[in-house]
């Protein structure tokens, strides 16, 4: 076995890249949408599928990875999943029709799930519990990045080189890592588990996960909040352009502000969790979402963007209690994940796994059922990020934080 390896800097850059699969493959071929379209021949829908079929595959592997790494550790998994990764997308870079792409899409998703399952699984691994929060933190800090860059790096290589240099990109992208992962990353998982793939363990130990009060009342917690943070990336292009009239050339100037909430509130989280403890650092990040989602609920249904207070007004009605949403938001995600998983040192697997499938299939759905009630307006975004927000605080206080002793 590789020895293990101690915590530093460039584990955790690396950890982060890996955690940075999902949106890399979601964001950065945004641009390139409507020419894949016109060259594959096919609908705006079935390009769409693109996304849907990555997004299904990377929840569902979510379920997987966390066993296989319990029980082969965590470095040979995650090599075979960036392994997976790189041939899915330089199939993806010569598939001759949409549905092959879709196919690829798929496949590349369950390579790519690799990175945040067991990444989080290493940090538990490595990491004491406040530390891994830290850890989280930063980690979660680097991801809102990806949305700022990877739209713009991909409509520039697409513009020099064609929609199919970004799966190539892609590809390059995981050979790195792959390297990366060669070199630096030991073996975490020092105590792997022979019996983490039998059925019967997997579901006796997905079972200990659902009977752990704690585990579920962070799990929750996260999911609902993600799915307030999912409402807004599939409803901001149709709310800030269509419902408030901003241009689409300036849409990735608005859609930014909240992930410049999120990178804010994600380095503040790193530095003060360590002082005044993971539950503290959750309920605040709570209680922050929740007003700062009534506040932006309040200003939609005050009619504030039918009072010709101009664009820049009504977009900053939305966007500046959003992007205070965000802020607190990075309180919570991070430092419930770790929370959930440190009572596991012997399936940190299994909990990652468990808590990332819930945050994107409940997610995702939430998401779905969000744009079906859209009405042209900021209404029901606003309402609806409001209302989980409360909810993800009721569920954190009644399973969680009650539960929780002093000091932890």
């Amino acid at each position: 076995m590789t020895p293990i390896i101690a915590p530093t800097r460039t584990l955790a850059v690396l950890l982060t890249l890996l955690v940075a699969f999902g949106p890399m493959c979601t964001d950065l071929y945004l641009p390139s949408l409507p020419d894949m379209a016109r060259d594959l021949k096919t609908t705006t829908a079935m390009v769409q599928m693109t996304l849907s079929a990555f997004v299904a595959g990377f929840a569902v592997m979510q379920l997987g990875y966390g066993p296989l790494s319990d029980r082969f550790g965590r470095r040979r998994v995650i090599m075979g999943g960036v392994v997976l990764y790189v041939a899915a997308s330089l199939f993806c870079v010569v598939a001759p029709t949409i549905e092959t792409l879709i196919a690829g899409r798929f496949v590349q998703a369950l390579g790519a799930c690799c990175g945040p399952v067991v990444s989080r699984a290493v940090v538990r691994d490595i990491f004491p519990r406040e530390q891994a929060a830290k850890v989280m933190s930063y980690m979660a800090s680097a991801m809102a990045l990806a949305p700022l860059v990877a739209p713009t790096i991909g409509g520039w290589f697409h513009i020099w080189f064609g929609w199919r240099s970004n799966f190539l990109l892609l590809a390059l992208f995981g050979v790195i890592l792959l390297v990366m992962v060669w070199r630096l990353l030991g073996e975490t998982n020092q105590h792997p588990d022979p019996t983490a793939l039998d059925p019967g363990r997997m579901l006796e130990n997905y079972g200990a996960l659902l009977r752990h009060r704690g585990f579920v009342g962070y799990v929750l917690t996260v999911t609902v909040i993600f799915g307030g943070v999912f409402i807004y990336l599939s409803s901001s292009s149709f709310v800030l352009i269509d419902a408030l009239g901003l241009p689409p050339q300036y849409f990735g100037l608005g859609f930014s502000m909240a992930s410049l909430g999120y990178l804010v509130g994600g380095f503040v989280a790193a530095r003060v969790t360590h002082r005044i403890g993971i539950e503290r650092m959750v309920g605040i990040g709570l209680v922050g979402c929740t007003l700062a989602g009534m506040v932006m609920a309040g200003l939609a249904w005050s009619g504030i963007a039918q009072s010709g207070i101009g664009m820049v007004g009504r977009v900053a009605s939305v966007m500046v209690p959003m992007m205070v949403f965000f802020s607190f938001a990075a309180l919570v995600m991070p430092n419930a994940t770790a929370g959930a998983i440190a009572p596991f040192p012997h399936m940190a697997g299994a909990a990652s796994a468990g808590i990332g499938f819930s945050q994107m299939a409940g997610g995702a759905v939430i998401g779905w059922v969000g744009g079906l009630v859209f009405d042209g307006s900021a209404r029901p975004m606003a309402t609806a990020m409001a209302v989980l927000a409360a909810l993800a605080t009721v569920i954190f206080f009644s399973l969680v934080r009650r539960q929780a002793a002093p000091g932890d």
